[in-house]
């Protein structure tokens, strides 16, 4: 009974779900055909951890989804996986989209897992997609409790954590953090912390790039933190450099702490944006000034390095798409390149990575200008958002050949050398849905989501983060919802594909840019291929909203609210039923305006046809009675004549119309008419008749309780 109740709560998690398809688990596994063996219903009655528990020193809350992975099933994971686990359990320090990924790429690998989230994260999926997961301190703001080192190493340590996967963003090129980690004798499936300080800076990383023979764009050797130290270095004689220049942060990345000046005037203010940009998001405000490459192409190379010197590359992705510097839609591989300018970015890339012994995962970034002309822009020291279409694209886990990395493999040990790594032959493309509302400057929106259906179908890949039907979505985190990926084999069929899975996606209680996204997939110029990092700034059209009729989320609003109402003006009906006789009375006392009864059902077709109107042709216009005399204070329908013409001339049971019509009309009271010695007919009853009509319980439940 305890296993059963247990598979129920981790029916969410992927090695719970495994669990319950397996045919049939060895003994040694605690579980034989599907069934908790004795040794695992103790192990499970016995381990009060299980439910919830307090971890001492930090105080966080945990809670674990399966169970205890290293007693109950490590043996059950080893068999499911041949080959040696890299780590017995691995963290996901991070949320959302990217958290669900690293949990998924350790549970594929047979490692336990382990989730971290804030109290604004509690409901979240990644929360739930791990083995264990930690509450963090509710004491910091919702971003600072995922940037707590103290607290996130002290629970690898008390927890046995082996290994743990930054993901991006956040603490993912924090030097202090990867070397915090290894002080404790825990992986940093990153690159090593020489790594992060070089790349992590951007000033050090253009200079090995320098040292590396790669084309640089013209800029300051060093950084600066205000703008009268920029303007100085901007006006020396001896700097070969004039307006527009781009002032960026020296730290950080993801197209943040970045803007143009396009004259002498606008330095300021523009260095002042963008260094207070950069001191919020990286706690660094310093910035460095660049000349500025009209209208270029973001071209990227991901890579991957073991720390030996190493570095193979994956080919190139095209992140020209961009608003504000900010991606928007990815593509891989790049279009429009020709051979040499390709080779040449490969080549520059792998060099300069490998004279940094780089490890891990690695993103080296480039401008190319109209004439073909490549431009170092910086090295992403972590995994990036769009490493998905890299992934479509050559087949190879990137998740997955990080944690082989840190767990100790070179690249040949993992089958990863340049010569194994075929020529592309497929076309990717990532777009990211976000909360944004694109009609408003993009502003991210909030709310309960109310409907949530993702697409599906051949060629589509979903990276989904914290949508669900329910889910409340709010302003403390990046607005990404999921990230949708199509496979095709060029670049306007997978565009096709996009397009098809976002027109099936469907979000109603707030708002995405999904409209947004459709224009761009939509647009001719992007089809051809070559757009240029002003590609979206170039056409503002593509910001118009398109309207969705949104029609069966109405109908499901108005049926609500009219619900509602009913509820809140309760039927003359309902109250007797509900409440007895005495507030039937009460309720018609104090009822404001005229109170009326219908006498259709009785007197007036009496009246005018003899009584003779059967109960087929009442129940023919039941329905619209029931509307439109809903407020009305009676139906009289019963009792004198009409009881007696339905049984002497028309042959229908009088107890059956009623029922009839009482089901017809379930919210009007009924009304009957009884006279005295009459009763309901047209002659003298004896005493005794009467008695029995007003005391039987057939009588009573058929007419008199109808009211």
């Amino acid at each position: 009974m305890m296993l059963r109740q247990w598979s129920r709560r981790s029916m969410s998690s992927t090695l719970g779900r495994r669990l319950l398809q397996r045919p049939a688990i060895q003994r040694t596994n605690a579980v034989v055909g599907g069934r908790a063996t004795a040794a695992a219903v103790s192990t499970i009655a016995n381990d009060s951890s299980w439910i919830h528990h307090r971890s001492s020193g930090n105080d966080a809350n945990v809670h674990f989804c399966n169970l205890p992975t290293a007693r109950v099933f490590s043996s059950a994971a080893e068999e499911y996986h041949p080959e040696p686990r890299p780590f017995k359990k691995i963290m996901a320090a991070n949320r959302g989209e990217i958290a669900t990924r690293i949990l998924r790429a350790g549970t594929e690998l047979g490692c336990s897992t382990v989730g971290i989230y804030s109290h604004e994260d509690r409901f979240t999926q990644h929360r739930y997609k791990a083995d264990q997961a930690f509450q963090l301190s509710s004491d910091k703001s919702p971003v600072a409790a995922y940037l707590d080192i103290p607290t996130i190493v002290e629970l690898c340590v008390q927890n046995g954590v082996e290994a743990v996967h930054p993901g991006y963003g956040l603490l993912s090129e924090n030097a202090n953090f990867a070397k915090s980690l290894e002080d404790a004798g825990v992986k940093f499936v990153g690159p090593t912390v020489d790594n992060l300080n070089t790349f992590g800076d951007k000033t050090s990383a253009k200079e090995l790039a320098i040292k590396a023979n790669v084309p640089i764009i013209t800029g300051s050797d060093s950084t600066f933190s205000t703008p009268s130290e920029a303007k100085e270095w901007i006006e020396d004689p001896n700097n070969p450099i004039t307006y527009p220049v781009i002032v960026k942060a020296a730290m950080g990345g993801g197209g943040r702490g970045i803007r143009i000046v396009p004259t002498a005037d606008d330095l300021e203010s523009m260095f002042r944006l963008a260094s207070n940009e950069a001191l919020n998001a990286f706690g660094d405000g310093r910035c460095f000034v660049e000349k500025y490459v009209d209208q270029p192409r973001h071209i990227e190379v991901q890579c991957l390095g073991d720390g030996t010197g190493n570095v193979i590359h994956l080919f190139d992705r095209d992140c020209s798409v961009q608003r504000r510097h900010q991606k928007v839609i990815e593509t891989a591989p790049a279009t429009g390149l020709s051979r040499e300018t390709r080779e040449k970015i490969f080549q520059d890339s792998v060099r300069m990575l490998s004279m940094n012994k780089y490890r891990n995962a690695g993103t080296v970034e480039f401008l190319v200008d109209k004439d073909g002309n490549h431009y170092f822009m910086e090295v992403n020291p972590r995994v990036q958002v769009e490493h998905t279409i890299t992934e479509e694209i050559t087949g190879i886990d990137i998740v997955q050949s990080q944690i082989l990395i840190a767990s100790g493999k070179t690249l040949p040990e993992i089958g990863l050398t340049q010569d194994s790594i075929s020529e592309p032959t497929m076309y990717a493309m990532q777009c990211r849905v976000t909360t944004e509302n694109p009609a408003h400057d993009f502003r991210p929106d909030t709310g309960t989501i109310d409907v949530f259906r993702m697409p599906a179908g051949f060629g589509i890949r979903l990276d989904d983060g914290p949508g669900f039907p329910g889910a409340k979505i709010t302003p403390h985190y990046d607005s990404l919802l999921v990230k949708i990926t199509a496979k095709a084999r060029d670049r306007k069929d997978a565009a096709a594909k996009l397009i098809r899975a976002l027109r099936e996606f469907r979000v109603r209680g707030v708002q995405t840019n999904k409209s947004f996204l459709l224009n761009v997939l939509n647009h001719r110029d992007f089809l051809e291929g070559e757009v240029t990092t002003g590609f979206i700034a170039q056409n503002p059209d593509l910001l118009s909203p398109l309207k969705e009729k949104d029609r069966a989320q109405k109908l499901l609003q108005y049926i609500g609210e009219i619900d509602l109402q009913r509820e809140k003006n309760k039927s003359l009906k309902k109250i007797f039923d509900e409440e007895g006789p005495e507030a039937f009375a009460k309720a018609v006392r104090e009822h404001k305006g005229l109170l009326i009864t219908d006498t259709t059902w009785r007197d007036a077709h009496q009246s005018l046809l003899a009584t003779r109107l059967r109960t087929i042709d009442m129940l023919n216009i039941a329905e619209p009675t029931s509307v439109a005399l809903r407020n009305a204070y009676s139906l009289e329908c019963w009792g004198g004549a009409t009881f007696d013409v339905s049984m002497r001339f028309l042959n229908e049971c009088p107890w059956e119309r009623l029922m009839s019509l009482r089901e017809a009309v379930p919210d009007i009271p009924f009304q009957m008419l009884l006279r005295g010695a009459n009763a309901v007919g047209y002659t003298s009853y004896a005493d005794n008749v009467l008695q029995v009509l007003s005391t039987s319980q057939r009588c009573w439940n058929g007419c008199l309780s109808c009211i």
